[in-house]
């Protein structure tokens, strides 16, 4: 089985249909925590939409159009990334993530995240890996910042969340300079 170690005691591994019952329980205790910023805490609710989720980013992944992985730390999974959208024939991608807040300042998001863009534009030759936050969402935006992303602006009530519209921050990095 594929785990990328992040720390002695944290790895990131694929999350898969049939680990819904432990993404229920893991969205259930990091819903009060990333509700305001991540979309499938709304709509993940129980073992059967969590098994759609998973389900719908195995359909993803089966295209070549996303993947999502878990962060387990202690053999516990605590919080995870996604390439929310992955268009090889563009050479686009965007890498979403999220962690419990007990396991946050520790670098894994970031780790896990360096390990996606290597693999994005090492082994994939993308030419872009984006990341995508609300501006009110200081915490992500410092991540893409310590990644070496660029703001490159801030698409106003860009979607909805929640019945609220809602702007999204804009970063990115390119192949170029990822391997500068």
């Amino acid at each position: 089985m594929f785990a990328v170690t992040l720390a002695d005691d944290a790895e990131l591994r694929p999350l898969e249909p049939w680990q819904a019952a432990e993404f229920a329980a893991h969205a259930e205790r990091v819903r009060a925590d990333v509700i305001d910023y991540i979309p499938w805490a709304r709509t993940v609710v129980d073992e059967a939409t969590a098994r759609l989720f998973l389900r719908d980013y195995a359909e993803k992944q089966a295209r070549d159009e996303g993947r999502v992985y878990g962060i387990w730390v202690n053999g516990v999974l605590e919080g995870g990334t996604v390439f929310r959208v992955f268009d090889a024939p563009r050479g686009v991608c965007e890498v979403g993530v999220w962690l419990d807040a007990g396991a946050r300042g520790r670098g894994l998001v970031t780790t896990a995240v360096r390990h996606m863009i290597d693999w994005a534009f090492g082994v994939r030759g993308m030419a872009r890996v984006e990341w995508i936050c609300d501006p009110r969402n200081t915490a992500s935006a410092a991540v893409a910042k310590r990644l070496g992303m660029t703001c490159e602006g801030v698409l106003r009530d860009a979607y909805v969340l929640g019945g609220e519209r809602r702007d999204e921050q804009v970063w990115a990095v390119l192949a170029g300079e990822w391997a500068a």
